[in-house]
């Protein structure tokens, strides 16, 4: 009888996919916390990634693994205290305009409407532009989520999917060459969550830039990933397991599902998650 290939995966020390170029690259990472007392705790341990210009990766792990410390790193939000993170060959040092985030509990400025608070971003990254340019980019990004009736409504009068819809218009707004989302849909109701991944990923396969996305949910990597990250349990994390989802975009949920090689990766991530929960 024939065996099932197993899913493909790849080592710790992957770089980036085939039809990918080097683009983000992260080299021997290390992350550390010192307490007052001087006592140190490692975060990461020797994390080596590198993702292509247009490549979805979602990171996947228990909490406590590093997941959004990563995340805050490439966004320049944390220091490194060992190792490289660099971005078309320059470190990253600090934030910059080529890397925007969107956090799960959405951080709008709740006294400014929808247009205000991707105005702000607008504003702040792209001092050069016209205030005509700035306005069409702010029309097209709240026409771009769907939210023209809700431009010049105020956070506390629209729902959750939708605040953090504005989230998401506003990181795109200023042309970032990586989104980072921490958790995005994690604090949303099933229905408003599956509609939001969507729409993500009509976004992002009609505008492709790097991706970032740290989530808990595998079929939620499954669906929207090119590759997914596992990282084994906290503290000094490592990259356990690195899995490339081989179905194409534009993708359909109903379909994927339908598919074998769908079955067998999920089984494997949950497997590897697993081994890990009982480890810890």
């Amino acid at each position: 009888m024939t065996q099932p290939k197993p899913p493909q995966s790849t080592a710790q020390r992957d770089r980036t996919s085939p039809d990918q170029q080097p683009f983000l690259k992260i080299e021997q990472l290390y992350k550390a916390f010192t307490n007052p007392k001087g006592d140190r705790t490692v975060i990461l341990n020797d994390i080596n990634l590198t993702v292509g210009s247009t490549e979805y990766i979602s990171i996947v792990g228990h909490s406590g693994c590093g997941k959004s410390t990563l995340l805050r790193i490439v966004g320049g939000l944390e220091t490194i205290t060992a190792g490289t993170v660099e971005i078309e060959g320059r470190p990253i040092t600090k934030p910059g305009a080529d890397r925007m985030m969107v956090f799960q509990h959405y951080a709008l400025l709740p006294w400014l409407t929808v247009r205000e608070n991707i105005r702000l971003a607008i504003d702040e990254v792209l001092k050069t532009a016209t205030p005509a340019e700035k306005s069409d980019l702010v029309n097209e990004h709240i026409e771009m989520v769907n939210l023209a009736a809700a431009a010049d409504k105020y956070p506390d009068q629209i729902s959750g999917g939708m605040k953090q819809r504005v989230g998401i218009a506003r990181a795109l707004a200023v042309r970032p060459k990586v989104l980072l989302m921490d958790e995005p849909f994690g604090a949303l109701d099933a229905l408003t969550r599956g509609k939001l991944q969507r729409q993500v990923l009509d976004i992002w396969e009609s505008h492709r830039q790097a991706v970032l996305m740290v989530t808990h949910d595998v079929d939620e990597a499954l669906y929207m990933s090119d590759r997914i990250v596992l990282m084994t349990n906290g503290p000094a994390a490592q990259i356990g397991e690195i899995l490339t989802v081989p179905f194409a975009h534009p993708r359909n949920i109903h379909e994927i599902r339908e598919s074998p090689e769908y079955y067998e990766l999920r089984n494997h991530a949950l497997n590897f998650l697993d081994h890990n929960f009982v480890r810890d």
